[in-house]
């Protein structure tokens, strides 16, 4: 039986990124996600909150520690994974995310550099010019 393992997520932070580096010195990033729903229920707005915590790995995770604080808005694009230990003699489970991709939805104010949606955006603000002079605007 064939599975798919793909979560979308886009929410803000509930705390500061905490990086750290593993034993072979890969840096690891994780901090905490709130998505809010608003729905309604017999003509009343309610609203629920998810929380899930996010572990970003590599450059991508360094530049999460750099950029990102609490509060901060962003898209995560990655998998499910179930953490699981044991306290107290009990067995315990977490649901959490591996970030795959992290897009930093911040309001431009400097801080948080701006990201290009695709590379034929990028390539059609500015494009390069061959030798003859004409404007190629391949986006590859």
């Amino acid at each position: 039986m064939a599975s798919f393992n793909k979560v979308i997520l886009m929410g803000n932070l509930t705390r500061d990124v905490e990086l750290r580096k593993t034993a072979s010195g890969s840096p690891v990033a994780s901090f905490g996600l709130a998505i809010n729903e608003k729905f309604k229920s017999n003509g009343e707005t309610k609203e629920s909150v998810v929380f899930i915590d996010i572990t970003v790995w590599g450059s991508q995770g360094e530049n999460c520690a750099k950029y990102l604080k609490k509060g901060s808005p962003v898209l995560v694009d990655g998998k499910l994974k179930l953490d699981t230990w044991e306290a107290e003699g009990q067995k315990r489970s977490k649901m959490t995310a591996t970030g795959l991709q992290v897009q930093f939805l911040g309001a431009g104010n400097g801080d948080i550099p701006q990201n290009q949606p695709a590379k034929e955006s990028a390539s059609r603000a500015n494009p390069v010019t061959s030798d003859a002079g004409v404007a190629d605007d391949t986006p590859f």
